[in-house]
């Protein structure tokens, strides 16, 4: 039998958490791929995440501790490969709390050709940062694409930089946040924009796109909403009355 150690974790924390997985595969965020994760409450250089499974799938029982180095804390079960994006997002953005990383194929056209995402409409507003792209060649000419090790893993911390979402060539996308609703938030408006990008360059151009300030303002405005959405997703995806835990 697998060794297994429950995190020590606040228990609305952990169920957050399964919620996070289950709103991104409702929204069609993640399918049977893709994971999120959060800090640890107690131990800042550690996060939770749940074993292999697919998001839709995962229960309180599947989440994991994993340690400094990424790897799961006393739990035997099957982890995540790309597990250490997650580590070395964490350990280089100390204001990170969440991270969800999706192989949405509304933005990969982004990763491929020199077209940028922008944000295109306030709830994306965000993005206003910048969406910079991570060119896993410049790392290890010979791979695969997936970020297997601690190496690649630092490597796209540092494409990310202290910008909120970072595409990744052929892959998909890596966005974070500084809670599980906002981080959820952000993902499920990422794709969004992506898509209403998409559609607009098929018109009469040039896109007017947010400007830098307009991106501030309205990212501090929705920062104040996020629990809104929040409790209607979690509703949807779990089952539960809006305002319940």
């Amino acid at each position: 039998m697998p060794t297994r150690k429950p995190p020590a974790a606040k228990p609305d924390l952990l169920l957050d958490l399964v919620a996070a997985n289950r709103i991104l595969a409702t929204e069609g965020v993640l399918d049977g791929y893709g994971h999120v994760s959060v800090r640890s409450d107690r131990h800042p250089d550690r996060f939770y995440m749940s074993r292999s499974v697919a998001p839709q799938l995962v229960t309180v029982a599947d989440l994991m501790e994993h340690g400094p180095d990424s790897e799961p804390v006393g739990d035997d079960r099957k982890p995540y490969l790309e597990r250490f994006l997650h580590g070395e997002i964490y350990r280089q953005r100390p204001d990170v709390m969440a991270i969800v990383h999706s192989h949405s194929d509304a933005v990969i056209p982004f990763g491929v050709t020199k077209s940028a995402l922008k944000p295109i409409y306030h709830m994306a507003s965000f993005l206003w940062s910048g969406v910079p792209v991570f060119e896993i060649r410049k790392t290890r000419a010979e791979n695969d694409l997936l970020i297997r090790d601690a190496e690649l893993g630092r490597d796209l911390a540092g494409s990310l930089g202290k910008c909120s979402c970072v595409l990744m060539r052929g892959h998909g996308m890596t966005v974070v946040g500084d809670s599980l609703p906002e981080v959820v938030f952000r993902a499920v408006y990422t794709q969004t924009n992506a898509r209403l990008q998409t559609l607009a360059g098929q018109l009469q151009g040039p896109i007017e796109f947010l400007s830098d300030e307009e991106g501030r303002r309205a990212t501090a405005t929705n920062r104040g909403t996020v629990e809104r959405p929040w409790e209607l997703w979690k509703a949807k995806a779990m089952g539960v009355e809006p305002g319940s835990r």
